[in-house]
Parts: C-alpha cells; structure tokens; sequence
C-alpha cells in the first residue's frame, strides 16, 4: 500500500477523521465539516447549514464555507506528502472566493486537482526548489447549483535536512 493510500484510508474512516478533527482542527469538527469520499485524484467535503455554522443572514458562514473548501485540497496535497521520504512542507499562500448563490443547506465541496497537486510535489522533490499550485474547489447545494468557488494557491517545499 503507497502512503498517499495509507493517508487515505485515514481520511476515509470517518471516526479516525472526526478525532483528528477534534484533535487537530476543533472548529472544522464542530461545524460540522466532513470529508465525505477522497482518493488521490479528487476530494469531496461537506459542511452543513447548522447553528454553529450560520451567520446572521440565515446562510452558511463564509468562513465555514472556506474551511470546507480549502480542506477538499488540502486533503490531496496531505496524502501526496504523508510519510514522504525527503519530507515535504506545505502552506496555504492564498485563498480567493467567489459566493454565487446563498448556502442554505448542506455544501458540497469538490476538488480534482490531485494530479495536479502531485505534480507540483514531485517537481519540488525532483528539483529541490519549492513549487506554487492553485487548486480549484467548488461547492454545489443540494440541488447540484454551484454556491460558491474557491481558489487555494499551495506552497510545497521539501524540508531542509529531511534525507
């Protein structure tokens, strides 16, 4: 089993990910942000329209709705660097977002550029300089209408004395 694979097992298991959200991202947990199916390629996470979530507006709060969509990348760029051998650092350098239509519901936030983020860290380990990806998610409704669209821009850079 690859370690991308192993990761995902992890992610996938949702008890495992709920502990590792109180763990690590207590306010993911708490409003309610679930990764619903990931593999190295694509990613699916959800946050619901709850009390925890709401803003005054009676919709989803933009910042749950970010957390959402930048979690949907941020699990394809953790699995392509777990357990790496040199080991990889990443970093968000940018998030930039576009609110369509008003969340009222559960959001459904999908990103398909594992191939593209892989590249990127490969690329990085290959030449030992650090690489830039903006990854793509966006989050559709129940209905299937796009709510809103989020842009991610990564940093992965392998970490000095890793070998």
């Amino acid at each position: 089993m690859s370690n991308a694979s192993q990761f995902l097992s992890l992610v996938n298991s949702p008890l495992k990910f709920r502990l590792f959200l109180l763990a690590k991202l207590p306010s993911a947990f708490f409003c309610g942000v679930r990764v619903r199916s990931a593999d190295e390629e694509k990613c699916v996470v959800t946050v619901p329209f709850k009390w925890l979530s709401q803003n005054p507006f009676r919709s989803t709060y933009f910042a749950c709705l970010a957390m959402a969509a930048e979690m949907s990348t941020g699990v394809l760029a953790m699995a392509h660097i777990y357990k790496r051998n040199p080991a990889v650092s990443m970093l968000v350098l940018d998030v930039k977002g576009n609110f369509i239509k008003k969340a009222t519901g559960k959001t459904r936030f999908t990103c398909e550029d594992g191939s593209l983020i892989r590249q990127s860290i490969e690329e990085a380990i290959g030449t030992g300089d650090g690489r830039i990806v903006t990854a793509r998610s966006a989050g559709r409704n129940e209905s299937g209408e796009v709510v809103a669209e989020f842009t991610i821009t990564w940093s992965f850079k392998v970490k000095p004395n890793s070998n």
